[in-house]
């Protein structure tokens, strides 16, 4: 084959392959079989081997993912993606209405309504009709440009039908049925599962390598333009059709209404039908559909005055409550989940649910065999809201918890001033296990491998009883448990003996001291510097240091006083973990730092930073970050969905940002 014939074949292959995408993918209509297909893609990348200089950017070859990347470059966005406002209720949505009427000066509007789809929000960039760029939202003025993995999103068009230049914006997200299968098969590789399809697009979208994303089966719904040098379209209506035309998959869901009453009905009608869909949505998306109208409205500084999102609220469901289980945690709370008939719930399947103490289960008159109604605390933690008492009959048994522990069968007590009863036997099997989990936390010594599977296995095959049996395991050992190969159990090792290398605060977190939380064991590492130190502070010591309180003291007093953590801490030392702390200290922060003594809180989801790092970023500046808002709060930054922390700040007048303008100050800062 000449090199010209070879051109003509890759271009008639690319149209038909393309074509073939655009129908499976966007339309869900595919005209030919997986054979067929295969047997086409096989003929490409075979030619395409043979003359390399041939291959296209806009090749379906070019979707499995290219080489990983070693970060992510910054892109400006040209227009600004910002965020929406929300409303909660008829109210809100009613408000907005007589907004826009008194701004436009007219009693007749007509809006568009579209399910608010719950992933990533993206940005393509097409240059003469060929994709060039695709980017996350970031903080709406600077995201990051993820093209390799957006390539993996078959229904993404490589090329569009017109030889436009133009910006678009969509939302990508992971279907139910790929999100139930990835997690399925994180589990079988002993893999934290992700927490929800949303999560998982995200961490799917802003993985390095490509070929990760390929696997992960994504999808996407376009919804706006947002450059576009040649488009002349009147109302937003024309533009979802348009982007249509152009090979874009839109959701085919979206209505025109004409006046708020027609949204209304749209809105409740979809508050019940949300379960049937094979995607996750979290709401409605209400537009103004004239484009004119749109711009004679305009902007305030975070969001548009012609565009609302209604929140639904927490998605309940009914189901039957089979049985109330028992588990201990690393502290001894003995803590009774229910144990549920499945039902599905804000687009996952619920089998357990919280019923936190004994307290609130006679509270609600929860018994075993009654049919509940359970709800997603947001949208994330299945709970028990209440019984239906009306199908209750004489077959629902009454709950008592018992007198015992139900992991080593000692007495269990409940300690002055708490709900919880706590099983306080320090050789109890579930604690020690418990506690294991939690010294290999993200948090504590950060040890990849050690998930909760793992710990479980290796403590049923009695490997480990302590923590400091976890760096005295061998090789031959660890190859004879389930799952484990030569390569996952070399990197087990090595990700242990990295672990003795962490900073003090990481180890005392992990230790379990009661009442010590990650912020405390970093307090203290800071101003006690040496484990030797520490262990022989007294609680007036102790109680000198900055919210180190009585209850605190007193607990880190007695622990380090046992005789079996003195013998603990000198087997970790004779075993080469590092007992000082390497941060930097509160003393190095630069004293003009915006941040320097202040305290600040977190709140709402956060999407350019993860909590913890925003959290460590402010430290770093000599900011203090406390769970609660109060007089002596001084900064509170809010995430989407900020609640009454929010409602609070505003109430003792504290200064507020977003999550954009932390990125810039810390971007100043740096």
């Amino acid at each position: 084959m000449t090199e010209q014939e070879a051109h003509q074949q890759l271009e008639a292959l690319r149209d038909e392959l393309n074509e073939y995408n655009y129908q499976y993918h966007v339309l869900d209509n595919p005209t030919v079989s997986d054979a067929e297909y295969d047997q086409k893609m096989k003929q490409l990348t075979s030619i395409e081997a043979e003359y390399p200089s041939l291959i296209t950017a806009d090749s379906p070859s070019q979707r499995v993912g290219g080489e990983p990347l070693d970060a992510f470059e910054k892109v400006a966005h040209r227009v600004p993606m910002l965020s929406l406002g929300n409303a909660f209720n008829e109210e809100d949505l009613r408000d907005f209405d007589r907004r826009v009427r008194e701004g436009l000066a007219t009693e007749n509007v007509t809006y568009v309504c579209e399910l608010k789809i719950d992933g990533l929000a993206i940005s393509l960039r097409y240059q003469d009709g060929l994709f060039v760029q695709g980017a996350t939202r970031g903080d709406g003025t600077t995201g990051e440009d993820i093209t390799s993995n957006l390539k993996t999103i078959r229904s993404i068009p490589l090329r569009i039908k017109d030889a436009s230049s133009i910006e678009v914006r969509g939302e990508a997200y992971m279907p139910q049925q790929s999100f139930l299968s990835m997690n399925e098969a994180r589990e079988a590789n002993q893999e934290e599962p992700f927490a929800n399809p949303r999560n998982a697009a995200a961490g799917s979208l802003r993985q390095l390598d490509p070929k990760i994303a390929a696997k992960r089966n994504l999808d996407i719904f376009l919804y706006a333009v947002g450059e576009w040098e040649s488009g002349s379209l009147e109302t937003h209506s024309d533009r979802l059709e348009y982007l249509q035309q152009l090979g874009f998959k839109t959701n085919p869901e979206w209505r025109k209404c004409q006046g708020i009453d027609e949204v209304i009905q749209y809105v409740e009608a979809w508050v019940e039908k949300r379960a049937n869909l094979s995607y996750d949505i979290d709401g409605i998306v209400i537009k103004v559909n004239n484009l004119e109208a749109q711009e004679q409205l305009g902007f305030t500084a975070k969001s548009p005055r012609w565009a609302i999102a209604y929140k639904f609220p927490a998605e309940e469901a009914v189901t039957k409550l089979i049985d109330i289980e028992l588990s201990v945690g690393r502290t001894g709370v003995v803590t009774p989940t229910a144990i549920l008939e499945p039902v599905k719930v804000a687009g996952t399947t619920v089998q357990r649910a919280s019923l936190h103490n004994e307290d609130l289960i006679q509270e609600k008159d929860i018994r075993i065999g009654d049919t509940v109604v359970i709800k997603k605390a947001g949208d994330i933690i299945p709970e028990v809201v209440r019984v239906v008492e009306d199908m209750r009959t004489d077959e629902q048994k009454p709950f008592t918890m018992p007198d015992i522990c139900p992991s080593c069968g000692d007495e269990v007590v409940r300690l002055e001033e708490e709900v919880a009863l706590r099983c306080i036997n320090p050789n109890c099997p579930a604690q020690l296990q418990e506690g294991l989990i939690h010294f290999v936390s993200r948090l504590a010594m950060n040890i990849d491998g050690l998930g909760e599977k793992v710990i479980e296995q290796l403590f049923q095959a009695s490997y480990i009883h302590t923590i400091a049996d976890l760096y005295r395991l061998e090789r031959d050992e660890l190859l004879k448990l389930e799952r484990m190969g030569e390569k996952s159990v070399q990197n087990l090792l090595t990700a242990i003996e990295q672990s003795k290398e962490n900073s003090l605060e990481r180890l005392l977190f992990g230790l379990g001291i009661r009442f010590v939380g990650s912020k405390a064991a970093r307090t203290l590492a800071e101003h006690f510097e040496t484990m030797d130190h520490l262990e022989k502070a007294t609680f007036e010591d102790l109680v000198a240091v900055d919210e180190i309180g009585d209850k605190m003291a007193d607990s880190i007093v007695t622990y380090f006083a046992d005789e079996k953590v003195t013998q603990l801490i000198r087997e970790l030392k004779e075993l080469g973990l590092n007992m000082s702390y390497k941060g930097a200290k509160a003393s190095d922060a630069p004293s003009d730092s915006v941040f320097s003594g202040k305290t600040v809180v977190l709140t709402g989801k956060l999407e350019i930073f993860s909590r913890q790092e925003a959290k460590q970023r402010i430290e770093a500046l000599g900011g203090n970050v406390t769970g609660s808002v109060s007089k002596k709060t001084d900064l509170l930054i809010a995430g989407e969905d900020a609640g009454s922390k929010m409602d609070k700040a505003k109430k003792l007048e504290i200064e507020i940002w977003d999550e954009a303008k932390l990125q810039e100050v810390l971007g100043e800062e740096a």
